[in-house]
């Protein structure tokens, strides 16, 4: 069982908590990828755009383009017909690319599906597509600011003698670059335990953690952050219903004539989950002294104290005493040791008389009698 010492100094029962931290985040993400023959850049692969504390780096992408409104033929194969009766079972609901139109056509001469009125033609999202590998050295720049409002403190995870240009060129290391806030997202990856081409290929949510856990006792400089990392939809690798992490969204165009058409995209990223974290502590009386008292009363010194109040500082001490203490003297000495004596007597001829009796009945008897 940890003792006073522990609870007062390691756990530091001296001090007040804060531990409602209050924290803003803001997210810049660099490099460029190729796609598809396709240079991309930030606004190609990120998204939502805005740089906050949960943002998508898209890695794989499939793409249905030339969309227009109309009729076709449905692309999954659970819709697979030979005859309309077959279509109009079918209940328009969630599923499936558009709504059932009840008939049966064909998808291609010798196979027939039902046909759909929606987005055409539909998407095929059962095509193996490859990675975006560049992915794995895009940069991840975190601006964190905390604050802790019990006590008014506040602080940035960018250290104030850090300057434009070693931002520029640092990159988090926790061994040698512990505070830098530049992260290669292979090595975030990396350090969850995670492989990156499969997490690329299925998609993923990852979680960067930053710890801010203070002693304001101590110089401002040595509140300082602490970067952790994690995959938070890890339970998902072990579930083939929806594995990973993808979502689909559209880029709509206009052609001359005014007519509509779009591109499909369904994008499997890695997710990124900015999560901030922390508690700070400082000393205050009113923790110490109730502490301090339970300390003491932890190890018995809190009835001792309480004896040497009310045995000479209080009114009624003499009373206290006298209920406490009993007084021996000379005589009580000679009265318990004469009792003692008798006590002894009576004890050794009590015993005499015992044996006295056992030794008349021997126990045997005679034959002759």
């Amino acid at each position: 069982m940890p003792g006073p010492r522990w609870v007062f100094i390691h756990e530091k029962a001296y001090q007040i908590r804060d531990t409602s931290i209050e924290s803003s985040v803001m997210t810049k993400v660099k490099g460029f990828g190729k796609y598809s023959d396709k240079v991309m850049d930030v606004a190609d692969y990120v998204t939502p755009p805005q740089g906050s504390s949960v943002f998508v780096i898209i890695t794989k992408m499939i793409m249905t383009e030339n969309q227009v409104q109309g009729f076709c033929p449905e692309t999954e194969v659970k819709y697979a017909c030979t005859s309309d009766e077959k279509c109009k079972s079918f209940s328009s609901g969630t599923t499936g690319n558009g709504y059932l139109t009840g008939r049966c056509v064909n998808f291609s001469p010798k196979f027939r599906t039902c046909e759909i009125q929606g987005w055409c033609p539909t998407e095929i999202d059962t095509i193996g597509a490859p990675i975006m590998v560049e992915a794995e050295n895009f940069t991840i720049f975190i601006k964190n600011s905390i604050r802790f409002p019990l006590f008014e403190f506040e602080k940035g995870n960018l250290a104030s003698n850090l300057t434009s240009d070693q931002i520029k060129k640092c990159r988090f290391n926790p061994d040698t670059q512990p505070y830098c806030p530049i992260f290669r997202l292979g090595d975030v990856v990396k350090m969850a335990g995670q492989n990156f081409t499969k997490l690329a290929d299925k998609g993923g949510v990852m979680g960067i953690k930053i710890g801010w856990v203070c002693d304001l006792d101590r110089s401002w400089d040595d509140c300082v952050p602490k970067y952790t990392f994690t995959r938070l939809d890890s339970i998902s690798e072990k579930n083939n219903v929806s594995p990973g992490y993808n979502f689909r969204y559209a880029k709509h165009y206009k052609r001359e004539n005014g007519s509509e058409y779009r591109t499909l995209l369904k994008a499997f990223g890695i997710r990124i989950d900015v999560l901030v974290y922390g508690n700070a502590g400082k000393f205050n009386i009113i923790p110490t002294l109730i502490n301090t008292v339970a300390a003491f009363t932890s190890v018995g010194v809190g009835t001792v104290l309480c004896d040497i109040i009310l045995l000479n500082f209080l009114k009624g001490a003499d009373q206290y005493k006298a209920k406490k203490f009993e007084e021996v003297t000379e005589v009580s000495l000679r009265s318990a040791s004469s009792n003692n004596t008798e006590m002894y007597k009576s004890n050794q001829t009590l015993s005499c008389r015992i044996d006295e009796k056992r030794s008349t009945d021997s126990g045997a008897f005679s034959l002759g009698h």
